[in-house]
């Protein structure tokens, strides 16, 4: 693996307080060094950084890789190659595969296919009960063995309260957290949109707010009763951002998520019946979505996620009440936080890459987020001015149900190094236009 220096950038990595323009050598899967006039070692490999941002890798805690049981929509490999294209060194995998991520040889498959396809790193996440049924607790200590770094029923919540218990009682004792999707299914049972004026005029039964918040009341009360960190996925409502503010306020071990679609969009985007914006949870109302804004920048929200979901152009075609819940996100994270975060002001740019890289990182206990000597030379190197246009055609995940088409974007990705190599480059196109099935 050759060296590679990178001049001249604007190195942006919060974790260290370092936000200056100087050269990054990586060298070996790791970084060597980073300051100025660092020289040219034989044979490396230089990239010219002036006008680009340098910041450690960033880091996905939620998305849905569909492998195994759904290859026609998603693999290991090319949802970890949309990864490397929107910046991101490393994504937790989601459980809800089939069979269910709920052994040791489910997450080892996991692992050993993020080995071979050779993109973006890939963590497992394993679940919380066997077969994500709610019933019996998965064995925590031979999912951690095996690779995991947390635990969830995602796509389902924890279905107890006497199961969320025991199973932030148990992961406590690895020092993983338990990510929840918190849903009280019987308010939720049978919606299909957000509870409000929109679902009402469209004539589709909603999902209220309170479907969520009860669940995120439970779980911090459990978190206070076992001392257990349960870890908030893709945070839509300002009651849930009120809740897990006291719970910080508290010192509670609480972490929570938001997803780029959550804090750009609001329900007025399934208007037209458009099932790309059909998502669980559901696109909630403009209070939701200023709320969601100002956790993220005061820190109540530590992190941004994707929850990318990738489905099939035909099962998005269905009727509203009957398409999946669902859209990608990684190839568009990048340049919606730019666009609707950083430009007006909501987040400064280092704290955007504190919310994208340094946070997740730590929430789940991984080895990046960081650019430091010895650590892994996990990078993105991106371009915040440069502007583009969202064509799904020309994603590299599987999939295309996403609601930004057509949108226009400021901040694109010039590389993503991961372990020391060069794994997307600007300009990289997939290997064929268009695999949606259309």
């Amino acid at each position: 693996m050759k060296p590679i220096l990178l001049r001249g950038a604007r190195v942006l990595d919060p974790a260290n307080g370092r936000d200056e323009v100087a050269d990054l050598l990586l060298e070996g899967g790791l970084v060597k060094g980073i300051g100025r006039a660092l020289g040219t070692p034989d044979g490396a490999t230089v990239l010219e950084g002036k006008g680009l941002v340098a910041a450690p890798g960033f880091v996905d805690l939620h998305a849905h890789l569909r492998e195994p049981g759904r290859e026609d929509v998603e693999t290991i490999a090319t949802g970890a190659r949309a990864a490397a294209a929107g910046g991101f060194s490393a994504v937790c995998a989601m459980p809800n595969t089939d069979p269910v991520t709920d052994n040791q040889a489910a997450v080892g498959f996991i692992v050993r296919q993020a080995g071979l396809a050779g993109f973006a790193r890939v963590y497992p996440i394993g679940a919380v009960s066997v077969g994500q049924k709610g019933e019996q607790l998965a064995e925590f200590g031979e999912l951690v063995a095996a690779g995991a770094v947390a635990v969830s029923d995602d796509g389902r919540p924890v279905a107890t309260a006497h199961l969320m218990r025991t199973a932030l009682e148990y992961a406590r004792t690895f020092d993983i957290p338990v990510i929840d999707h918190c849903e009280d299914v019987t308010l939720s049972h049978g919606g299909a949109m957000h509870e409000g004026v929109t679902s009402t005029r469209l004539g589709l039964k909603g999902i209220p707010r309170s479907s969520e918040d009860v669940i995120v009341a439970r779980d911090i009360a459990l978190a206070a009763l076992t001392g257990g960190h349960v870890h908030f996925a893709h945070v839509s409502t300002a009651g849930a951002v009120a809740l897990i503010r006291e719970a910080k306020t508290r010192g509670l071990r609480v972490t929570a998520e938001v997803t780029p679609h959550h804090f750009t969009l609001t329900d007025a985007a399934c208007e037209g019946y458009d099932t790309n914006a059909k998502m669980n949870p559901p696109l909630r109302e403009a209070g939701d979505l200023a709320a969601l804004r100002g956790a993220l920048a005061d820190g109540t929200i530590d992190c941004i996620a994707t929850d990318h979901a990738p489905h099939h152009y035909d099962a998005k075609e269905a009727e509203f009440d009957n398409a999946p819940f669902g859209v990608v996100g990684l190839e568009t994270a990048l340049g919606l936080a730019l666009t609707e975060l950083v430009e007006p002001g909501t987040l400064t740019l280092a704290q955007l890459v504190d919310r994208m890289a340094a946070r997740p990182a730590a929430i789940a206990h991984l080895p990046g987020g960081a650019l430091r000597p010895g650590g892994p030379a996990d990078v993105v190197v991106f371009d915040p001015g440069q502007e583009w246009t969202v064509d799904p055609s020309r994603f590299f995940s599987k999939s295309r149900n996403t609601p930004f088409a057509g949108r226009r974007l400021r901040g694109a990705v010039r590389w993503t190094i991961v372990g020391g190599k060069v794994v997307h480059t600007a300009g990289d196109r997939p290997d064929a236009p268009d695999r949606s099935g259309r």
